[in-house]
């Protein structure tokens, strides 16, 4: 990447917290305007979310190359494709930036700014499904960068909009969105005794699509950054 590092820094921070506050801001709307139907909070918190990625990516994508997720960065320092020495870097302000998201997410609704939620996500088949959800947007990504690098933003929204949808835990498949979810006690929470294993099966979902994406989009002579 061209970008000096603190300008990528910057761009992966605001866009995790633009992330963030949309995932949770939406989901007080939709609550509030959903009138106890869950269904429809879903749906008002999933458009919101699959539409901002698009944007975010497109905007902040030439400058960072808007990973807004520990996994992705991970991913791609995996396949050699990222500087180990900028790793944890990109991580905490990933991190950072998610929690900064809600908390403006919060204050935006007169909420108290600090919260812990204590949404139960828990249990083998949520565990599954975050791992199928990291899975396949990994693998989105992978194929987007191989074969159609100018539709990355596009596939990455419409593939979270429908991993809402089709995975029972709802699609987080970002550890730094899974931490910062946990600080919400609202719609889009987390209990914070769930995130550890959320996080392990987003790493197992990463680790598992890194490999099928070498097998299906082989790469050759990648030097490390």
């Amino acid at each position: 990447m061209s970008e000096p590092l603190s300008r990528r820094l910057t761009a992966e921070a605001l866009g995790s917290a633009l992330l963030l506050a949309t995932v949770v801001g939406s989901g007080i709307m939709a609550e509030k305007l959903s009138g106890g139907n869950v269904a429809i909070a879903l749906l008002g918190n999933t458009l919101p979310t699959g539409a901002i990625l698009v944007v975010l990516i497109v905007i902040f994508g030439p400058l960072s190359g808007a990973h807004f997720n520990p996994a992705v960065t991970l991913a791609f320092a995996l396949r050699g494709e990222f500087a180990w020495r900028e790793f944890a870097p990109y991580v905490a302000v990933q991190i950072v930036g998610g929690v900064v998201g809600v908390l403006a997410a919060h204050a935006m609704f007169e909420l108290p700014l600090l919260q812990f939620s204590a949404h139960v996500r828990s249990g083998p088949a949520q565990w599954f499904a975050e791992a199928v959800a990291t899975f396949g947007l990994l693998l989105t990504i992978f194929g987007c960068v191989a074969k159609a690098p100018q539709a990355v933003a596009y596939a990455v929204g419409l593939y979270i909009t429908a991993a809402y949808w089709f995975t029972a835990s709802t699609s987080f498949a970002n550890p730094a969105v899974t931490i910062a979810r946990a600080l919400s006690d609202t719609f889009a929470g987390i209990a914070p005794v769930g995130v550890p294993a959320f996080i392990a099966a987003q790493l197992v979902g990463m680790l598992v699509a890194l490999a099928a994406g070498g097998l299906l989009w082989p790469r050759e002579n990648v030097k490390q950054p």
